[in-house]
């Protein structure tokens, strides 16, 4: 069964440190200044609902909770975020374009190093593919620097070990979709080790002779 492609909905995904949040905050900047106020949106997953704040504390190490349980919240927040009151199907389908910080690559990637792979699979399948895949490639100990550098407290998967398997996931997750070539999805891999400005040319360059009008 061929999965729906959600149009005008744009992900970008990488591990911790990999420039995903601000890459988006100069692609909405720019999409609003060139195509109008309010024509891009962005969002990110864990989401700021009641679900998403949970899992940002947990995140955060204020407590811990199964791995297979953090997979159903990730799956929870994710639903409500695309199918929910005001969420990003709803947005996308009335001609806004959506970037979001995050989507079930990530769960597939992160949740699939702690409890295995058949059940981020199984939870994240009824979900739409998104329009656009942004995959930022970079090396686990650059971007952990990067997240080191910021001087915050660091988040539980936040350790060159646990970067490293992501990474290697992600890698595998990714690989997947780009050898499944009737699903749809554009799938851009970008080096996220290149200047900020050349990054968000890059993309900017990508969207805008493909997609945006």
């Amino acid at each position: 069964m061929k999965v729906m492609i959600l149009k005008n909905f744009i992900v970008f995904e990488g591990i911790d440190g990999a420039g995903t949040s601000t890459q988006i905050k100069k692609l909405v900047e720019r999409g609003c200044a060139e195509l109008g106020e309010g024509r891009f949106t962005a969002t990110a997953e864990p989401t700021t609902g009641e679900t998403g704040r949970f899992l940002r504390r947990m995140l955060g190490g204020e407590f811990s909770v199964d791995e297979k349980t953090n997979a159903y919240l990730f799956a929870a927040d994710r639903c409500e975020h695309i199918f929910g009151k005001g969420g990003v199907k709803e947005l996308c389908d009335s001609g806004k374009i959506v970037v979001s910080d995050r989507y079930f690559f990530s769960s597939m990637a992160y949740q699939s190093v702690s409890c295995g792979e058949e059940l981020p699979k199984l939870l994240n399948s009824p979900f739409p593919l998104p329009e656009y895949l942004f995959y930022f490639v970079i090396n686990p100990e650059v971007s952990l620097g990067r997240v080191t550098a910021r001087g915050e407290k660091k988040e539980i998967y936040e350790t060159i070990e646990k970067q490293k398997k992501i990474a290697a996931q992600y890698e595998k997750v990714i690989s997947e979709y780009e050898k499944t070539a009737d699903s749809g999805m554009k799938i851009i891999r970008i080096d996220a080790e290149k200047s900020i400005e050349e990054i968000s040319a890059d993309i900017w360059n990508i969207l805008n002779k493909n997609h945006i009008d």
